[in-house]
């Protein structure tokens, strides 16, 4: 029988998570996929299991000093109903199955599965968002791109907890969000795509872009956007077949049971280009 720990507090919570080295568990909609077994059979845990889903301390989200700052145990349903939250994440997060799972799955979640196909990490990607990483006797704050390191694989210590995302959100005229699959809703991504631009009058200040599900991890790349910022659009125009050069190295999907690796590359190199060029002409 696996130990079930229902902390009080977020400092419980991470004793607990210490000393147990327990599984973290808020909406469970990833996790308890991962941990199925027959049905009318228990959930396969090797470890304890520590619910963290009702803590106060890990829900809401606020704005200090131009920052966000979203908690992590806050659900995708919240945040899609809260003022603060940029539209791009929205977005990506309206995206996402059903509303019932939406009620459940917290962005939390979604990070520290560190599924390739995770809907909100291409937007956090681009928005240079950083993690507040939490243990009883330390907090270190890590940028979503170091943190992520493979398909379900994370930095994340087994005496940590993710407690908070916090990110500037970047000035931009224009952006995309993109999600292609089966079908509108309760479809997991054959890739999805995030993209931003800010002019300077008829120069580009800024740009950024990220793919999801075309690499072990979200594909974005600040050589490749820098080659563009600072450039009229009609010299933007002009280096767009390079720009795709570079991403195509960079994409590498796999075949799987949703799509093919031709396919994916494709779409998403014709999603980028189709972008800029939209918006620079």
């Amino acid at each position: 029988m696996v130990n079930f720990y229902i902390p009080e507090t977020l400092q419980q919570a991470l004793e607990i998570r210490g000393k147990e080295k327990a599984i973290v568990f808020a909406g469970g909609t990833d996790l308890m996929v991962r941990a199925r077994v027959w049905f009318g059979v228990p959930s396969n845990f090797d470890k304890p299991v520590v619910y963290i889903g009702k803590l106060k301390e890990l829900k809401g989200v606020s704005m200090q000093d131009g920052v966000i700052h979203i908690k992590a145990a806050t659900s995708l349903t919240d945040l899609l109903d809260d003022p603060l939250v940029p539209q791009p994440l929205k977005d990506a997060i309206s995206s996402m199955a059903a509303p019932a799972i939406r009620n459940m799955g917290t962005i939390g979640g979604n990070i520290c599965n560190a599924s390739p196909a995770g809907d909100t990490l291409p937007v956090l990607y681009t928005m240079d968002a950083v993690l507040t990483l939490r243990s009883v006797s330390s907090t270190r704050e890590v940028p979503i791109d170091e943190f992520i390191l493979g398909p379900g694989k994370t930095a994340i210590r087994d005496d940590e907890i993710l407690t908070e995302i916090s990110f500037k959100v970047p000035q931009f005229d224009v952006y995309t969000f993109r999600k292609v699959g089966t079908r509108k809703a309760n479809a997991l991504s054959k890739l999805s795509f995030m993209g931003m631009l800010a002019f300077d009058g008829d120069r580009v200040a800024d740009f950024r872009a990220a793919f999801g599900a075309v690499a072990p991890t979200v594909v974005r790349s600040r050589d490749a956007e820098l080659k563009i910022i600072g450039k009229t659009r009609d010299e933007v125009v002009s280096v767009i077949p390079e720009l795709l050069g570079d991403y195509s190295k960079l994409i590498r999907p796999i075949d799987d049971q949703r799509s093919t690796a031709f396919y994916r590359k494709n779409v998403s190199l014709r999603l980028l280009e189709h972008f800029l060029n939209t918006h620079l002409k």
